[in-house]
């Protein structure tokens, strides 16, 4: 899939970290599905030599700037790493919605410009 033009309606640095797995398009509304890249995040020094296991996908769904009148959505499948015999998880500290919201951060700045959020 050619990412070229959608990254213009990505959160800022969305792709160097996620890959577009589909696009599902209705009358009503857009959603773009995109995948954290499997690639495990810096281990800390003292977890260094014990082996790692995914531990899968997680969603998360915000609400973004709505694109030719449609609602969009944008559906991020997170991943996380679990240390062995820790207990402790592992993944990345990426930030893509605003704090407190559901809303990518520049349409929840949008809103609160013109006090409707």
């Amino acid at each position: 899939m050619n990412t070229d033009l959608l990254e213009f309606f990505l959160p800022k640095g969305a792709l160097d970290w996620f890959e577009i797995k589909n696009i599902e398009k209705s009358t009503e509304k857009i959603r773009i599905i995109l995948e954290e890249k499997n690639i495990v995040p810096e281990i800390p020094e003292e977890y260094r030599g014990k082996r790692i296991t995914s531990k899968g996908l997680s969603e998360l769904l915000i609400d973004d700037f709505p694109i030719r009148g449609r609602k969009t959505e944008l559906l991020f499948l997170r991943r996380s790493w679990e240390i062995e015999g820790t207990g402790k998880r592992l993944k990345r500290d990426i930030t893509l919605c605003a704090e407190g919201t559901k809303l990518e951060k520049e349409f929840a700045d949008f809103l609160k410009e013109l006090n409707r959020f």
